[in-house]
């Protein structure tokens, strides 16, 4: 009699070993490699098998006949955003967020909708029954007869509830809870989660179905699972929020259909998700004036500028190494500008506690930021409040020169539109366009011309 193969599979990374150890040498991670048997069957034939998928020649890529079929209208804008215009038939998406974010409210909403428009849907849920379904759509008001749902684990019939209804959209509710009959390892394993995202890629390219998954995220925020999975599907969207805040975004990372620099924003409401018009306002709907340590600032979300208020805090430290804080943004990038703000503008910030906050819950990680970053500190350690209506764009340097950024156009529009009268930029922008007459343009070439804008000078 054969003996049957076994390995040990790390849960949290994906790291195979023929025996067990303690700790996983990929991720580090102590008692999370788990034995899991190999697949009697070989990879892929029982998908190919199931979906259909025909062998095809190679073919000259300007023989290639192009996607006729347009993107399919969510019904809800920042949706159809983030995902470069709509959902492209074919295509596999991969949600993740943490637990209670709204994942699932927000694809209940968009099914509905999508349903709304004679476009049928597939909604499998794992984790509910079809009666707590029902009670979440009620609540949502998302009913409607081209939406149907399930409540299924096993792969296999998820793909013969396809071959019945004939969607154009699947949702599988979550990947974690789904497991193919072939694979002897338990459903959310890294064995189980490879081969059925595996297994509803074909799913979606043989039958030019375009499928959402729900993926689980660890404790670091990650998709659970291999790093392959992000690698296998077309589009991975993270929803982010603070759980005692009701803004909630959603973020692109990857998108083989559009761009990975989108944001869709979103408020949590009794009846569900609402979309967010105006960004710019809702960050600055509690700005306080008058106060030091406060700064506005225009980042290019994608293709969308948004006004940002940044906190800083200094003060005087009570231990041998001062801290330094960010929420919102790289801490590293805070320290850098700190150590620019002392040797280059004189501010002895060597026994000051720093600490910066992008106000809203959402995350910056564009250098345009910077110049916003270093007024702040600056008007904290200063105690010296800036002008309500100044907004602060520019990339600053460790020889404390501003430099230039991308799209001030729209940036400085976005600031006319929002009522704010001054803003301070880097001069490397000036040629090229002409400002608007009813903003004030500072343009400045170094850190310490800002601060001079801004405040009244250095400490030199």
């Amino acid at each position: 009699m054969a003996k049957i193969k076994s390995k040990f599979t790390c849960q949290e990374c994906g790291y195979e070993s023929p025996k067990w150890m303690g700790r996983c040498p990929g991720c580090g991670e102590w008692n999370t490699l788990v034995e899991e048997r190999e697949s009697r069957h070989a990879p892929g034939r029982s998908g190919v098998a199931a979906t259909g998928v025909r062998k095809r020649e190679a073919t000259p890529i300007t023989e290639v006949v192009q996607l006729t079929q347009p993107r399919a209208d969510t019904g809800i804008r920042e949706l159809n955003r983030v995902l470069g215009g709509g959902l492209v038939p074919g295509s596999l998406i991969l949600v993740g967020g943490d637990p209670g974010i709204g994942k699932s409210t927000l694809l209940l909403q968009a099914t509905h909708r999508l349903a709304g428009r004679d476009f049928p849907v597939l909604y499998v849920s794992g984790e509910e029954s079809t009666e707590q379904t029902r009670l979440r759509a009620d609540r949502l008001e998302a009913l409607d007869p081209r939406l149907f749902v399930a409540a299924e684990t096993d792969l296999e019939s998820v793909e013969a509830l396809v071959e019945e209804i004939q969607p154009k959209l699947l949702v599988v509710d979550s990947i974690q809870t789904i497991y193919q009959p072939d694979v002897t390892s338990a459903p959310g394993s890294v064995a189980q989660v490879r081969e059925c995202t595996g297994r509803l890629m074909r799913l979606a390219k043989g039958k030019n179905l375009a499928i959402i998954i729900v993926g689980h995220v660890t404790k670091e925020g990650a998709i659970a699972g291999p790093r392959m999975l992000e690698h296998m599907v077309d589009c991975v969207l993270y929803f982010e929020g603070e759980r005692h805040h009701t803004y909630r975004v959603l973020r692109a990372v990857k998108n083989r259909f559009g761009s990975t620099n989108e944001i869709g924003l979103f408020e949590m409401r009794a009846q569900g998700l609402v979309e967010v018009e105006n960004p710019s306002e809702m960050f600055l709907s509690e700005r306080p004036h008058g106060v030091a340590g406060s700064a506005v600032t225009a980042s290019m979300e994608g293709t969308r500028p948004v006004l940002i208020e940044l906190q800083a805090l200094v003060s005087s430290t009570s231990f041998a190494t001062p801290k330094r804080m960010a929420a919102g943004m790289d801490h590293h990038r805070v320290t850098m500008i700190m150590a620019v703000l002392e040797k280059r503008l004189g501010l002895f910030l060597q026994n000051q506690d720093a600490y910066v906050n992008v106000v809203g819950g959402v995350k910056l990680g564009e250098p345009a930021v910077d110049m916003a970053v270093a007024i702040s500190l600056a008007s904290s350690f200063r105690d010296k409040p800036t002008r309500p209506k100044d907004v602060f764009i520019g990339e600053v340097g460790l020889t404390g020169e501003v430099r230039g950024v991308s799209r001030l156009e729209q940036r400085v529009s976005e600031i006319r539109n929002m009522g704010f009268k001054r803003a301070v930029v880097p001069a490397k922008n000036r040629r090229g366009w002409t400002p608007p007459a009813d903003v004030e343009m500072v343009w400045v070439d170094t850190l310490e011309e800002a601060l001079e804008a801004a405040l009244g000078g250095s400490d030199r």
